[in-house]
C-alpha cells in the first residue's frame, strides 16, 4: 500500500532519493513511475488552482478620471 512521506530535508536531496528507492523495493524503474505519477497529480492540482484564481480575480473597474 502506498504511504504518504512528506519530506523536509530537500538540503540532502540524495538521502531523500534514497528513501524513494527504498519504497520501492530498490526498484529504480518503479522509483521513477512513481515520481512521474506524483509530478503528473501535483500538475493537476497547480492547474486546479490556477482556474480557481482566474475566476476570483476580481473585475477591472474602468479608472477614475479626476479633474484635478
Amino acid at each position: 500500500m502506498p504511504r504518504a512521506v512528506i519530506y523536509r530535508d530537500l538540503d540532502r536531496p540524495n538521502a531523500v532519493i534514497d528513501e524513494i528507492v527504498a519504497a520501492c523495493s530498490g526498484d529504480m524503474a518503479s522509483a521513477v513511475r512513481a515520481l512521474l505519477l506524483v509530478n503528473e497529480e501535483l500538475e493537476f492540482e497547480l492547474r486546479q488552482l490556477y482556474a480557481v484564481a482566474v475566476c476570483r480575480l476580481p473585475a477591472r473597474r474602468p479608472a477614475k478620471r479626476s479633474l484635478h
